[in-house]
């Protein structure tokens, strides 16, 4: 099954691909994880990331969709994928249909995550993160092991997660409509703790 998985930063995205993933036996596909990975091991794609990510320029979908063919014609990737944090725009959505048709897929179901913006900034301000295994915690919800030294996102502020929001809806919102209009979107309640969530969907995916 090849599933995009939408939310608001900080809706919680990245925990429940993961848990999901398991359930699907397929691959979560970050492409933020994946572009910060090509630039620390320095492979061709990662120096091409570098030169606009560095100059904070937005990576060209070219460059971006190339990123994602690599990924998905990994043996682990034949199955299907969780498609996390992309498309952000029609035209990435156009572009990754034609890139699964090329491979004889389809996106089979969309998944959005609703979360009012008030939670998120509760999330988001007692997020926490292992420096080391790159797991994440939360003060409240799901707080670190004891002992363990943990460090905030230096933009993990309310200013940041305000404007994040807003512009999630300006941008990313209107690619919904191109799935719609196929049918493929379930609207989830994203509010409440980590299993109940994850149920929601499952239930949403007929899982």
């Amino acid at each position: 099954m090849d599933l995009v998985l939408f939310g608001p930063p900080g809706a919680g995205k990245g925990t429940q691909a993961v848990r999901i993933r398991e359930q699907l036996d397929v691959p979560q596909i970050s492409t933020g994880d994946m572009m910060r990975a090509a630039r620390r091991e320095g492979t061709p794609l990662g120096k091409k990331f570098d030169e606009y990510m560095s100059a904070g320029k937005l990576v060209p979908d070219a460059l971006v969709l190339e990123l994602m063919k690599e990924r998905l014609s990994k043996p682990d990737a034949a199955k299907g994928a969780i498609f996390d944090g992309f498309p952000r725009t029609v035209a990435q959505a156009e572009a990754l249909d034609e890139l699964l048709a090329e491979m004889g897929r389809k996106i089979d179901q969309v998944v959005v995550l609703e979360v009012p913006v008030e939670d998120i900034v509760d999330r988001v301000t007692g997020r926490r993160s292992d420096p080391t295994s790159g797991q994440v915690y939360h003060v409240r919800y799901n707080p670190p092991p004891a002992g363990l030294e943990v460090v905030q996102r230096k933009d993990d502020t309310e200013e940041v997660v305000r404007k994040r929001f807003q512009e999630y809806e300006a941008n990313t919102m209107p690619v919904l409509p191109h799935y719609d209009a196929k049918g493929l979107v379930k609207r989830v309640d994203g509010v409440g703790s980590l299993d109940e969530v994850t149920e929601r969907i499952r239930a949403a995916l007929g899982a």
